[in-house]
């Protein structure tokens, strides 16, 4: 395990520089719990490998399974097949996930405030750019954020604070460069650098 969120984190840091470390570990955090991890296992048809008392074997058993055969492949093969491994069958785990649904923030307009400040940025003003049914029991309202007279980002929501929000994730999705539209992951190389020594170290 300690080998996989060492790979999953060195990554993420290379596909996502602009991605902070919360959001970082986040994405490592949801790729490596117990029901995602269990659900790739019990696919891999790794219960067959499992000697368990009970059976279906349960998701703790699958998910140290799994790590395990991490574990085997590094011990054999040495660290990038186990990177590999790791990577094929984990990181296409995220495919149809939004930022914001594996990394849980809190307050997302205070924390765009705080990456415009970084890059020396005013801060962003919220209007109103559109809205629809406002007189009914399904109101939506569409909130642009402009900074400098410029719109930064726009987001719908069925509240003025739900749209502000929302506007704001778009906005900080754009900053880190976790867009819906980004570029594939690339699958033509594994990560350069993952010696043997590395690989020791990090457990």
């Amino acid at each position: 395990m300690s080998f996989s969120r060492s790979y999953l984190t060195r990554s993420f840091q290379a596909a996502y520089p602009r991605l902070p470390a919360p959001g970082v570990a986040a994405l490592v955090a949801f790729l490596t719990g117990r029901q995602l991890v269990s659900h790739v296992a019990h696919n891999l048809a790794l219960p067959d490998l499992a000697l368990c008392a009970q059976f279906p074997a349960p998701p703790a058993v699958l998910h140290a399974t799994f790590f395990a055969v991490v574990g085997a492949l590094l011990g054999s093969s040495g660290p990038e097949r186990a990177g590999l491994f790791v990577r094929d069958f984990l990181i296409p785990q995220l495919i149809g996930k939004d930022l914001f649904e594996v990394w849980e923030v809190v307050n997302p307009m205070g924390l765009l405030v705080e990456e415009l400040a970084k890059r020396n940025i005013s801060a962003p003003e919220p209007r109103i750019t559109r809205q629809l049914g406002v007189n009914t029991v399904l109101p939506l309202y569409f909130i642009g954020l402009y900074c400098d007279k410029k719109i930064i980002a726009e987001g719908p929501g069925e509240t003025l604070l739900a749209a502000e929000e929302e506007a704001a994730r778009v906005a900080l999705r754009k900053l880190y460069g976790y867009t819906e539209n980004r570029r594939p992951w690339d699958y033509s190389k594994p990560k350069e650098g993952w010696t043997a020594e590395k690989a020791i170290s990090s457990n």
